[in-house]
C-alpha cells in the first residue's frame, strides 16, 4: 500500500474540517493491515464517498468481489457490524468479517452490483422501496443485544436544545416534550436502522435493493421513517402531512405517531435548518 493514496473527497473534506488529519495520515497503514489480515487486493476508493469512512472495492484470495470499509471511530458507527450480523443479509448487505484496529474499525461486506443508489430514482418510486426494506429490518433483537436504545439517543439530542434561546420558544418546548415522551410510549421495540435514506440503498444482484451504512438502535419503528422524510425536502415542505401519512401507510404504522415524531425531529433540527421550523408549525399537534 503506497504511503500516499487517494482519499474520497467527502472524507478528506470532513476530516480536515473536524481536525482528523492524524487519522487520515494513518489510513494507508490501516488499509494495508486489513488487506494483510483478509488477503485482499484493494481497488480505488468509491468517490465522492462518505464523511466518516474510507470505502473501496476489493477482491479476496478466491477472487470474490467485496467491499472494505475503514471507519473513523465514532458512536454512531459503533454497532454497524452487530446490526449487519443480526440482519444476516435480509434487506441489508452481508457482513463477511469485522476487526477493530487501533484507531479504526474495519468491515468486509458484500459488494452491491450494479450499486446504483436508490436516490437516482424519482422520490415517488423511493417511498415503497424504503418502506418495504424497513419492514424487513424491524426484527426483535436478541435478549442480550449490544445496541443502544433510541431513548438514549433522544436524551442526548434533547440536551442540545435550549427552548428559551429559540425564535419560537413555545414551539421548541412542545417539540422537546414530545421528543422526550415518544421513546417511552411505544408499544413495540425493534432493531432500527435510524439513518435509512435513498442514498444508503443500493441496487444489487442478490436482491433488487440492499441497505448499507446502518446506525442500529433499538426502539420505536415509527422513528425510522424520519430520515427518508427529511431527505425529501420539496415534498416535505409542500405537503408534510400527506408525505408522512403516505410513508406510514406503506410501512404499516400509525400515521399520527409518525407525524408526532416528525414534528419533534423538525423542531430539534430547526436551529440549523430554519425551513424545518415551518414544517413543524404546519404539523404541530
Amino acid at each position: 500500500m503506497p504511503a500516499r493514496m487517494r482519499l474520497p473527497q467527502n472524507l478528506a473534506q470532513a476530516a480536515r474540517r473536524e481536525g482528523r488529519q492524524a487519522w487520515l495520515a494513518s489510513l494507508p497503514g490501516l488499509v494495508a493491515d486489513a488487506a494483510d489480515l483478509w488477503s485482499l487486493t484493494v481497488g480505488e476508493p468509491f468517490q465522492p464517498g462518505g464523511s466518516t469512512a474510507w470505502v473501496a472495492p476489493v477482491r479476496d484470495a478466491a477472487g470474490a468481489g467485496l467491499v472494505l470499509k475503514i471507519v473513523w471511530p465514532h458512536p454512531e458507527a459503533a454497532h454497524e457490524a452487530a446490526g449487519l450480523r443480526a440482519w444476516a443479509g435480509q434487506g441489508a448487505v452481508r457482513l463477511h468479517a469485522a476487526h477493530d484496529f487501533t484507531g479504526a474499525r474495519a468491515l468486509l461486506v458484500e459488494r452491491c452490483l450494479p450499486g446504483t443508489a436508490l436516490s437516482a430514482r424519482p422520490e415517488a418510486e423511493q417511498d415503497p422501496v424504503i418502506a418495504a426494506l424497513l419492514r424487513r429490518l424491524w426484527i426483535t433483537p436478541a435478549r442480550e443485544h449490544p445496541f443502544p436504545s433510541l431513548r438514549q439517543m433522544c436524551r442526548q439530542w434533547a440536551g442540545e436544545l435550549e427552548p428559551a434561546a429559540q425564535p419560537d420558544p413555545g414551539l421548541a418546548r412542545a417539540g422537546l416534550a414530545l421528543w422526550e415522551e415518544l421513546p417511552d410510549s411505544t408499544g413495540s421495540e425493534v432493531l432500527l436502522c435510524t439513518d435509512l435514506h435513498a442514498g444508503n440503498v443500493l441496487a444489487a444482484s442478490r436482491e433488487p435493493w440492499l441497505v448499507i451504512d446502518p446506525k442500529p438502535h433499538v426502539g420505536d419503528p415509527a422513528y425510522d421513517l424520519l430520515q427518508h422524510l427529511l431527505n425529501c425536502p420539496g415534498r416535505l415542505r409542500a405537503e408534510p402531512r400527506g408525505l408522512a401519512r403516505r410513508m406510514a401507510d406503506l410501512a404499516g404504522l400509525d400515521p399520527d405517531r409518525v407525524l408526532a415524531w416528525l414534528f419533534a425531529r423538525c423542531v430539534l433540527e430547526s436551529p440549523g435548518e430554519p425551513a424545518l421550523a415551518e414544517v413543524a408549525r404546519a404539523i404541530a399537534p
